[in-house]
């Protein structure tokens, strides 16, 4: 299964096909709203606008401390009125126990051809390139300007 074959809801309950990203660098982050990270939406949203050839998707869990407890309404409004999100968000996740297929694949070298990966909290960062092979992991405490995502992502710094 390729990164392209797979589709997520996101937040509003459209399919958001993978394919349709095809060509384009992604960085894909498990969110939450009440994590110690939760300020990291601030950097995301930056490398939304600063860096518009990249696909930045935001995926809420509540798998992780139960930080997430809302609705996809609720977090929508959350990330719009606290950070100004802008970036595309997925509807909520399972990420430990019954994973979202999307999940699977980014976890499971199996799968990815790449890596097996344990997501062990909040905002972990996948970096999936322009041809949707699994490029790099990042855990919670790398963030999003870290020189090594945005070599990851290929961006002139």
């Amino acid at each position: 299964m390729s990164f392209y074959d797979l589709t997520i809801k996101d937040i509003g309950g459209k399919p958001l096909k993978m394919s349709a990203l095809s060509g384009r660098r992604i960085m894909l982050v498990n969110v939450a709203s009440e994590c110690g990270y939760t300020p990291q939406y601030t950097q995301l949203q930056e490398m939304h606008t600063e860096f518009p050839e990249i696909d930045i998707i935001g995926m809420p869990s509540n798998d992780f401390g139960n930080q997430e407890p809302g609705d996809e309404k609720e977090i929508e409004a959350f990330c719009s009125l606290n950070y100004g999100v802008q970036f595309r968000l997925t509807e909520k996740l399972k990420i430990t126990s019954d994973p979202h297929p999307l999940i699977q694949w980014l976890t499971k070298k199996e799968l990815n051809g790449k890596m097996d990966v344990e997501i062990k909290w909040n905002f972990s960062k996948f970096i999936i390139s322009e041809q949707g092979a699994l490029v790099n992991y990042f855990p919670s405490a790398v963030e999003p300007f870290d020189d090594q995502i945005l070599k990851s992502l290929n961006v002139n710094i």
